[in-house]
């Protein structure tokens, strides 16, 4: 029996956000070059948003690129830019029949024009899918998208269509690359390591972490819904205590 027939549908994370780490080190662990891992992640990345589609998970933010990244070898940015595009256009026909609609949040201008057109593409062509929202964080990091943000909200501060005291939480949040987007309710990393990289920093606020020592390629369906089991196991009280959460 699957764990999925374990899951409560009444109590789903509506977000699932991912940090895919481990491709490197699966590859290594077995002799093969690092972008053997990344081709493997690709396989992971499919699995992944099938199982989250039949757990009715509404949103899946996949970490794909963040902005350190572009400090990697030359050959292996290249590698990886090669990659998704060849990937986006093979899976785009499959997502759109399953009604995955793609988002993209992050610096897309630092992505080279192929990549950046290829992705583009897709998110037309799924724009109009019910199923779930695959958000692609490419080029992407908190830091960078705080500060751009701040700048945005200078800059209309500036110009007059902002006033001091209009500036607020909400306010900020709608200058962010995720706007629109409810804030994850569960952050998955993969590979063993405990820690966040610079990864939706302001919207996991009040996200549940789950850190497996899984490596991303060999991570599927059942990991998946183990993370959602640890998840529907948790109590949620943002700031309250039990006792307030037992009587809402």
């Amino acid at each position: 029996m699957s764990l999925l027939d374990k899951i409560d549908k009444n109590r789903l994370p509506a977000h699932i956000a991912i940090i895919m780490d481990g491709n490197g080190r699966w590859a290594k662990a077995r002799g093969l070059d690092r972008g053997e891992g990344h081709r493997e992640g690709i396989s992971a990345i499919r699995r992944v948003v099938d199982a989250a589609s039949k757990a009715s998970v509404r949103y899946l933010t996949l970490y794909a690129f963040s902005t350190e990244n572009w400090s990697r070898p030359t050959e292996e940015v290249t590698g990886l830019m090669d990659l998704m595009v060849y990937a986006i256009s093979r899976e785009t026909p499959d997502l759109k029949k399953n009604g995955v609609r793609i988002r993209s949040i992050g610096d897309m201008s630092r992505l080279p024009e192929y990549a950046r057109t290829a992705l583009e593409e897709c998110i037309r062509e799924t724009a109009e899918g019910t199923g779930v929202t695959l958000v692609l964080a490419l080029s992407y990091s908190s830091k960078w998208e705080l500060a751009t943000a701040a700048k945005k909200i200078a800059a209309d501060a500036v110009k007059g269509v902002l006033q001091e005291k209009d500036i607020d939480e909400e306010t900020l949040g709608n200058y962010l690359t995720t706007r629109g987007l409810p804030d994850p309710d569960l952050l998955i990393r993969t590979g063993g390591e405990q820690r966040i990289s610079n990864f939706l920093l302001w919207q996991c606020a009040y996200a549940e972490f789950y850190f497996t020592g899984i490596f991303w390629p060999d991570f599927d369906e059942e990991a998946l819904y183990e993370a959602i089991l640890e998840y529907q196991g948790r109590e949620r009280r943002y700031g309250k205590t039990s006792e307030q959460i037992k009587n809402d």
